[in-house]
């Protein structure tokens, strides 16, 4: 394990400075500086970040590739169930969801001519099977695509759209993903056999990227699948040097019924107001491909954490604090959208929703959704989090999950803000393992999560929101 004492020297330090500093005006740091400060210490404590990482690697060795429908998922949720059980926590359930049920099955790719060599790759969620044997195509945009339009017809549309690492990661993100969701019927709409596409992140030793895929119904359904940073180029410069790659693609993706899934939850029950909420949450699930460390396992785990770090300092506020790990916020959402029906009656009592979904990465601020009265408030709580890490607070936020609830019935919302640099190299490869969370970055994340959710759930006044 990590060693925490320097960390935990400079979070002491900083936490007693910054406590001493609070100004008059500023009510949140007055009537809770003392608590941030406890519950700061007590999340980077040794014994918390340890504990919070053992946790994490536990989940990720015993059950990874947590797909909708996979047995590995079912057996974390019920390992999370009877852990949490354990921790005291209360009204703790699984609250049943459907999911969409894909597998992969086997899959290869390789260039049989003119010179033969494999190719890494990893179907797109969603994708259909098949064995395509054909000519690649290389284009760099949908708008090169429609332009060759006449030399797509019968090829194997290669989609090598690279992931600009100098620009914002997010942005980028949004960017190459529109590409890996319709690229497929895109290539199919001029006649193309089979689709690829350079897989979603930096160059990062040849490693695949998975992600999810979507069919436009009204066009044929071809294979499609994420090849290697790597192999994308090499692709591209035998197309420049006028060699023809023949590549014989072969994908045993099939789609089955849907399945019974669910969201495990638990809480904190307030002392006063339990039928106010303040949600805090990440995502469980995994493609099937990757161990879920980074994403979501580490921010389910720090979410987690927050509640037993509360439960430890016998904190407990005014309203209910409930941690929510979906389901199924790979390949469909359906976790989000389940919780958004099935509690539309209570939607209106939840004073504020988290979802932490980023990795468990620096902080450099927070995302804030919601009225300039409430995002006040918070930019008081967000000045107690000085000392694990940045205080900026941004407008919009970053939650697939929590995303029907707040456009359903306008709950703030909120999500750390994180120096995701690292994120994309790993996420939805066989590299999201536990060795690349760090201990201190988990802890910092626990003790942010922790204090926002106890202070807001502990107001006098429940958070302000638009009518």
């Amino acid at each position: 394990m990590k060693n925490f004492t320097g960390f935990l020297a400079q979070a002491a330090v900083a936490c007693f400075a910054f406590s001493g500093t609070a100004g008059a005006q500023d009510v949140i740091a007055k009537n809770y500086g003392a608590a941030a400060s406890r519950i700061i210490a007590e999340a980077t404590s040794a014994q918390s970040a340890s504990g919070a990482w053992n946790r994490l690697a536990e989940l990720t060795d015993k059950y990874p590739g947590r797909l909708s429908g996979s047995a590995n998922l079912e057996s974390a949720l019920r390992w999370a169930e009877g852990e949490m059980k354990k921790d005291g926590l209360a009204n703790v359930r699984i609250e049943k969801v459907m999911v969409p049920h894909w597998v992969r099955g086997a899959e290869s790719a390789a260039i049989v001519g003119p010179y033969p060599a494999p190719l890494v790759i990893a179907t797109l969620g969603g994708s259909v099977g098949g064995n395509v044997e054909a000519e690649v195509l290389v284009v760099k945009s949908f708008e090169e695509l429609d332009k060759r339009a006449g030399d797509a017809k019968g090829k194997i549309v290669l989609f090598n759209v690279a992931f600009d690492e100098k620009a914002e990661p997010l942005s980028v993100y949004k960017v190459v993903t529109g590409v890996r969701g319709t690229g497929a019927s895109r290539a199919a709409a001029h006649g193309a056999v089979g689709a690829l596409v350079r897989s979603v992140g930096p160059v990062g030793h040849r490693t695949p990227h998975t992600g999810g895929m979507r069919y436009d119904e009204k066009l044929p359904k071809i294979p499609a699948a994420a090849v290697s940073a790597e192999d994308s180029d090499k692709l591209q410069r035998m197309q420049d040097r006028g060699d023809k790659a023949i590549v014989r693609l072969s994908l045993g993706a099939q789609m089955l019924p849907d399945a019974e899934s669910g969201n495990v939850i638990a809480e904190i029950k307030g002392r006063e107001k339990p039928d106010e909420v303040v949600l805090i949450s990440g995502h469980i699930d995994s493609w099937d491909i990757a161990a879920g460390a980074m994403d979501d396992g580490g921010g389910c785990v720090a979410m987690w954490e927050a509640l037993r770090v509360l439960k430890r300092l016998n904190l407990t506020p005014r309203r209910t604090i409930r941690l929510v790990l979906f389901t199924n916020e790979e390949n469909g959402t359906r976790g989000g959208t389940t919780y958004r029906d099935t509690h539309k009656d209570q939607l209106s009592k939840h004073v504020l929703a988290m979802e932490s979904d980023d990795g468990v990465l620096p902080i450099e601020g927070y995302d804030f959704a919601g009225t300039p009265k409430a995002r006040d408030t918070i930019a008081q709580i967000v000045k107690l989090l000085a000392p694990v890490g940045g205080t900026i607070l941004n407008d919009g936020f970053n939650g697939a999950d929590i995303t029907p609830m707040v456009t359903a019935a306008k709950i703030p919302a909120m999500s750390p803000d994180v120096d995701m640099k690292r994120y994309f190299y790993l996420h939805h490869t066989p590299a999201d393992t536990v060795d690349k969370v760090d201990a201190n970055e988990m802890a910092r994340m626990t003790a942010a999560m922790a204090t926002i959710a106890y202070v807001v759930a502990d107001l006098p006044e429940a958070l302000d929101r638009a009518p």
